[in-house]
């Protein structure tokens, strides 16, 4: 019920405020010259990698909305953070890193709230980013 309700928010959130980029879907693109195997963007909502596997996950802010707050995964014995002491963000860009573990599925997300200017009511609802990851074995 509760992700439903935050579907419908994120729904109204884009109808309402006229909002791009925060979805849209695509191939997860895998990393060519960086350290990680696999990186995904507030676009990509599904991928597929190996155990050992690294993923990054950057996200980028949205108008309208303030930064994502760090995604996280849902099930660290399978898709553990880490820290990655190299990764220097942009204003406006959340950067997380994960190494696949072992086989399964997972889901790593993030949230965004509004921008709201000093002293107006602010609208109640949070902006959702999910990304469904399965590892396989390799």
């Amino acid at each position: 019920m509760m992700k439903f309700l935050l579907a419908a928010a994120t729904g109204l959130l884009l109808t309402a405020c006229g909002a791009a980029g925060i979805g849209g879907g695509g191939n997860p693109t895998p990393s060519s010259g960086t350290r990680f195997d696999v990186s995904a963007t507030e676009a990509d909502h599904a991928i597929t990698m190996r155990v050992g596997q690294s993923l990054e996950v950057v996200l980028h802010k949205a108008k309208g909305l303030n930064s994502w707050s760090h995604p996280t995964s849902n099930d660290e014995s399978i898709l553990l953070p880490v820290v990655d002491t190299a990764a220097t963000a942009a204003q406006g860009v959340t950067l997380a890193a994960f190494v696949a573990r072992k086989t399964g599925t997972v889901d790593v997300t993030a949230t965004a709230s509004p921008v709201c200017p000093s002293g107006a009511m602010c609208p109640m609802y949070l902006a959702l980013y999910s990304l469904k990851v399965t590892i396989v074995t390799q």
